[in-house]
């Protein structure tokens, strides 16, 4: 799977880290938010389509201005 799209929280701490992934292997899509950077916990949704990933991934950012895309 490749990384589309790449956003996190801007906080650097481990505990407080969170991060958004939209990936594809150019068939499948999937969205995994991770908590607590790469030792974290994280959860992986397959999606039908690259719009309805860019909408779960934009749920699970929620409205908070702090979210940044990090080049991919």
């Amino acid at each position: 799977m490749n990384v589309e799209e790449h956003w996190w929280n801007g906080e650097a701490t481990p505990r407080g880290r969170r991060d958004i992934y939209i990936r594809t292997d150019g068939q499948r899509w999937e969205v995994q938010a991770q908590i607590g950077g790469a030792q974290g916990r994280s959860k992986v949704l397959e999606c039908s389509s690259r719009s309805s990933a860019s909408i779960l991934a934009g749920a699970w950012r929620g409205s908070s201005p702090t979210w940044r895309e990090l080049p991919h």
